[in-house]
């Protein structure tokens, strides 16, 4: 019989309980070991271990390459264990240098490009450590941090690297936590080495003296940073905000007048091929109308070419209009977010980062400045010995000969430690030479000379920091603004003007017909069309409105409902087929119709009634609507609609109103309020039936309308004048029983 093994511990546990204890511990392993990086060395520890094992297969700069393949497996097989797909594409991005201001690793072969293709496989390209990669590693032999052992115990990493470079500032970070996230753009290198130095000499230096040496982001795709100084400051002052960037772009002269402009350097982390296909869509869609065409003329630098569509367009407008449509205008957000030297997440400003900083290159100097005493002292010890030695050379020779346990023997009799006698019986004979004491006797009077200043280095803070400001000064040198590496990329600008350009003024002015159907399918034919009732429609609709605009034009729709809807003449579907729904252009519910729709001109006034005979004057400014669901004007009842809109004509005086039982009265035009929504007043009484139309005269000249013969006009009107909200009477003989004066 087999028997079971012995279960486990068992707890009665809530699950609200068991979810939280362990989401906790989740949430803690990913805000420590993965997203958030460490404010001394910049790294998470991924982008630490990849580092560490590439060291420890002797990739130096100086070195040769070796298979991605070769150092991936190194890294997940003794540090990482997680999938070789993440640690690769972390050494991918560490490769490439328009997503790292200073790459850490030196990459050999296909390692993506700003277009957003991939690397070629691990097992095709080959790296190494850049220098400033073996700057970060410095002085990891020397006791300068902190080991651990690995997740199998079987061999040991670095708790965070010496990083002799400003790393966490100099090449950013990003990261997404539970809970929390980190974003840090890069900074140039030199200018951060001259802030240090700055803040090593007054450790309470502001915000505005350090945005003297620190003016910005510095990112490695070039581009300008547009922000005001104020809003740059705040940024670093609170260790959140975020940096506008643009794309720096130039004029091209082709001759006789024309030009086309030239994109040389697009915004941090904007894929160029998707930036191009963007562009391309909005030009397919008619919405950047200054854009004739767009060319990718890139090599290995960015060269993206914009064609006008005439010579006449002003190229700032253009581009100031692409700016706000596309990313060739981003913001790079600042969080500053970081594990502090207790592991700690917190948001610290600029000043408190680079003190940490400061302090972490601090206690790396302490301990390696110990670490050279042990080694001195422990030679020091060696040395004696050996001087002692040569003092008693034939004795010291004899116990060798002689004395079955020379060691003990030699302790005793020179008291001498136990690896002073061990260094002395492994003395060669050659060693024993007069040359050879003379240089024992200086290397020991060397090293007494480097412990006596390293000793008095433990003490004197001052002569501390002046060593750390030292070693700035070496990183300027080797990184800093006259290296090539290290010449700012993005070019300080100052803050675009808050000053919108008028859409009218991007968009080229050219004649159209606009046709509505009576189906509500609306199009823009190219050109005033005289005829628009011979156009084309589909089976069951026709013709309803056309009237002539421009493309620089606003259209004003009112319907049934009372509102009136505003839509830009350029963005109205083209002439070719049958156009498109209006009703996807706005939000007009089902059950409600167009009344009218005219051109915005401004400045004109109009009467706008509802069936049920009330209305008032409105100033046609006032109808502009701003979003898709329109604007309220006219308010109506349950069971009224709109019916009427009228402009009125200069010089008019009068209204004409007709009901759908052929009674009109006409009534002076000064009884009409003058309103930006409402009701209105009453314009005409009916016992049955509602309104039909209104139409708007000078009394001395008459009332026009139109038949089917052209257009007739009543002078003798006298009879049918009346008051606001009369009944009035049966109209001129031969008016058109359509009941309409249009």
């Amino acid at each position: 019989m087999i028997e079971k093994a012995p279960a486990g511990e068992i707890r009665d546990t809530r699950l609200a309980d068991a979810l939280s204890e362990r989401y906790l511990s989740y949430a803690l392993s990913t805000i420590t070991s993965r997203s958030l990086p460490d404010v001394r060395d910049g790294l998470k520890p991924v982008h630490r271990r990849l580092l560490y094992a590439m060291r420890q297969l002797k990739l130096e700069p100086s070195a040769g390459f070796k298979k991605c393949a070769r150092v991936v497996g190194d890294v997940i097989g003794k540090y990482h264990p997680h999938g070789d797909g993440a640690v690769y594409d972390t050494l991918v991005r560490l490769a490439q240098d328009f997503a790292q201001r200073y790459t850490l690793v030196d990459g050999q072969g296909n390692f993506g490009n700003i277009d957003g293709d991939n690397a070629a496989a691990m097992r095709y390209t080959e790296a190494r450590l850049t220098e400033v990669a073996w700057a970060l590693l410095e002085g990891i032999d020397q006791d300068a941090v902190d080991f651990r052992d690995t997740y199998d115990g079987e061999d040991e990493e670095p708790v965070v690297l010496p990083s002799a470079f400003p790393n966490l500032l100099a090449n950013g970070s990003a990261g997404i936590a539970v809970g929390m996230a980190t974003s840090i753009p890069p900074h140039n290198a030199g200018e951060l080495c001259d802030a240090f130095k700055h803040l090593i000499k007054f450790p309470n230096a502001g915000f505005d003296k350090l945005v003297e040496f620190v003016p910005g982001p510095d990112f490695p795709t070039g581009g300008t940073l547009v922000e005001t100084r104020e809003t740059i400051i705040e940024s670093y002052r609170t260790g959140r905000g975020s940096f506008r960037v643009r794309a720096k772009w130039e004029i091209e002269d082709l001759g006789r007048g024309t030009y086309q402009i030239v994109i040389t350097e697009i915004p941090y982390q904007v894929q160029k091929s998707r930036l191009i296909e963007k562009i391309a869509e909005l030009l397919i869609a008619k919405k950047l109308p200054l854009l004739a065409d767009i060319r990718d003329e890139s090599t290995e630098l960015v060269r993206v070419v914009l064609e006008p569509k005439s010579k006449n367009i002003d190229a700032e407008h253009l581009m100031e209009h692409l700016f706000r449509q596309t990313e060739l205008e981003s913001r790079f957000s600042l969080n500053m977010n970081v594990l502090g030297a207790d592991h700690t997440p917190r948001v610290m400003n600029l000043r408190e980062a680079m003190q940490a900083f400061l302090d972490h290159r601090q206690d790396v100097l302490m301990r390696v400045t110990r670490h050279r005493l042990g080694k001195i002292e422990r030679r020091l010890e060696m040395l004696g010995g050996f001087l002692i030695a040569y003092l008693n050379l034939d004795e010291v020779i004899r116990i060798i000969r002689e004395e079955d346990d020379a060691k003990q023997t030699l302790m005793a009799r020179f008291e001498l430690t136990e690896p002073q006698a061990e260094g002395i019986l492994n003395m060669r004979l050659r060693q024993l030479r007069k040359l050879e004491e003379i240089e024992i006797r200086k290397e020991h009077d060397g090293l007494t000379a480097e412990q006596l200043t390293l000793d008095s280095l433990l003490t004197d803070v001052d002569r501390q920091w002046k060593i750390i400001s030292d070693e700035f000064t070496e990183i300027k040198a080797k990184f800093g603004q006259k290296t090539v590496i290290g010449k700012r990329r993005t070019e300080i600008g100052s803050a675009p003007s808050a000053v919108i350009v008028p859409i009218e003024s991007l968009i080229e002015k050219e004649p159209i017909t606009i046709i509505l159907s009576e189906k509500d399918w609306i199009r823009a034919v190219k050109g005033h069309a005289e005829t628009p009732e011979d156009m084309k429609f589909k089976d069951g609709d026709k013709h309803r409105f056309a009237i002539h605009a421009e493309t620089t034009d606003k259209l004003v729709v009112f319907a049934t409902n009372g509102r009136f809807y505003t839509l830009g003449c350029d963005k109205l579907p083209g002439g070719r087929g049958h156009g498109e729904p209006l009703r996807l252009m706005i939000d007009l519910a089902n059950g409600y119709d167009v009344v009218d729709i005219f051109v915005l001109k401004g400045g004109r006034r109009a009467i706008v009634a509802s069936d049920a005979g009330r209305g008032f004057v409105v100033e046609e400014d006032s109808l502009i609507a701003q979003t898709r669901n329109g604007k309220q004007v006219l308010n109506l009842k349950a069971n009224e609609e709109a019916r009427c809109l009228v402009f009125i004509a200069e010089g008019h005086d009068h209204v004409a109103v007709l009901g759908s039982k052929r009674k009109l009265l006409i009534f002076p035009l000064d009884e009409l309020p003058v309103m930006t929504r409402g009701q209105g007043v009453i314009l005409q009484r009916y016992k049955q039936g509602g309104l039909a139309d209104i139409n708007t005269l000078r009394r001395d000249e008459g009332l026009t309308w139109k038949t089917a013969g052209g257009v007739r006009t009543e002078t003798d009107i006298d009879e049918w004048i009346g008051k606001r909200a009369q009944a009035g009477q049966l109209p001129f003989k031969g008016f058109p029983k359509s009941n309409s004066f249009k």
